[in-house]
Parts: structure tokens; C-alpha cells; sequence
């Protein structure tokens, strides 16, 4: 595989190795424009699939506990199904702070029916639900995506990259059937205002305090 930029750092090392190091040195998934860019390369789309395809048949042939999965819109390096009950163990801590089932129930309306309002999660649920939707925002897993075209504009919630990250899934089009659960919108957002820009916004998700969602939870808990 030749590289299409003369500048390409470690240019004597093969493709696959180069992509290899980035995937395992990074704590998140990596896109193919996320690799170009680092890797010095263009338009190489096609011959990074190529090396991972190389990478995954690498481990496989060589029974290896890891291969590369396509992960909320990237790749990771991912440890094989068959040993989760293993690396369970080594997480246990972190076990203990999973979600509620009030949470994990919460969470599975916005991620099937996003962009949607707290009132309609809370009609389905048959309960409020504002201190968990603080909760899944302070675990960055949902975000304000907008605001309904309804009387005072109520917030829409939906999910965000981390939530696609942490349950494995390469978009939302992974998500199960489930029952009871129809995989459509339920609200449109209105017009964003000059202040509401995608700019602003997608700031606010990547960087999120604690006083922000305090107050956004807080706004609405008001209407």
C-alpha cells in the first residue's frame, strides 16, 4: 500500500503497523478521517479498511484475544466476546456504578424514540424522571439535541457518541428490536435561534458542567 502524501510520518513502517499503534494508543474510536489526518495520508479510505481487514485476519489466525470493530462511527481495538466474564472481573468496581434500571429504562426510550421530550418519556415510564435524566447527562450518555415546535419549546434529548461507544454499537441502526419500542423521532427540533448555532451546542455536549446540566434539568422542571 503506497501513502498519498510525501510528509506521511514512520513512511517505512507498513500500513497496518502504523494503524495498529494509533488504535491501541487511543482511549476512544478512531474514524477513517481521524486516521488520514494523524497518519499524514489522503484519500486512503479504501486502503485503511484494507488494513484492518489485514489486522483482524492477523488475529484470527493467530487465536489473539482482540481484534478491530467498527465502533460510533471509528475503530477499536475490542477484546473477544468469549472473554467477558474475565475482564467483568477486573472491572468489578466499576460494575458496582452501573446504571439504575430507572436509568437504563430512561435511556432506552431517548435512544429509540430521540429526539424526544421529558414529558413523553415520563408518560411511558408513568414516572419524573428529571434526577435521572441529570444523571445520564452528568455520565455524558444523553444530550440536549434541540428544542420541540411546541408551546415554550420544551428540550428534545438524544444520545450521544459516548452511549454509542460504551454499548458497542457502530450507529443507531445497531440498536435491537425491542417490543413496545418503535425506532422513529418523536418530536421535529424548532429553527435554532442565533444563539442556540450548532457551534454552541455541539460545545455544550463536549464539554458539559455540572452547573449547565443542573440548570437545563432545572429549566424544565419549571415549565
Amino acid at each position: 500500500m503506497t501513502d498519498k502524501l510525501a510528509e506521511s510520518p514512520c513512511q517505512s513502517i507498513p500500513l497496518e503497523q502504523r494503524i495498529e499503534s494509533l488504535l491501541f494508543s487511543s482511549e476512544r474510536a478512531l474514524s477513517e478521517t481521524k486516521l488520514q489526518t494523524v497518519l499524514g495520508i489522503e484519500d486512503a479510505t479504501k486502503e485503511i479498511k484494507q488494513a484492518i481487514e489485514s489486522l483482524n485476519q492477523s488475529y484470527d489466525e493467530q487465536s489473539r484475544a482482540f481484534r478491530i470493530e467498527r465502533i460510533a462511527g471509528g475503530y477499536r481495538v475490542m477484546t473477544r466476546e468469549e472473554f467477558s466474564p474475565l475482564v467483568s472481573r477486573l472491572h468489578a468496581e466499576r460494575q458496582q456504578q452501573r446504571l439504575s434500571q430507572a436509568a437504563l429504562e430512561t435511556l432506552s426510550i431517548i435512544a429509540y424514540r430521540q429526539p424526544v421530550m421529558r414529558a413523553e418519556v415520563e408518560v411511558i415510564r408513568g414516572v419524573a424522571c428529571g434526577e435521572v435524566l441529570k444523571g445520564l447527562m452528568d455520565r455524558r450518555l444523553i444530550k440536549i439535541v434541540g428544542r420541540a415546535e411546541e408551546v415554550g419549546r420544551p428540550m428534545l434529548y438524544g444520545t450521544t457518541k459516548d452511549f454509542l461507544r460504551i454499548f458497542g454499537l457502530a450507529n443507531l441502526q445497531d440498536l435491537p428490536e425491542v417490543q413496545g419500542l418503535s425506532r422513529e423521532p418523536s418530536w421535529k427540533p424548532a429553527p435554532q435561534a442565533p444563539s442556540e448555532s450548532p457551534e454552541a451546542i455541539e460545545t455544550t455536549i463536549e464539554e458539559p458542567s455540572d452547573v449547565a446540566v443542573e440548570t437545563a434539568v432545572s429549566e424544565e422542571t419549571s415549565e
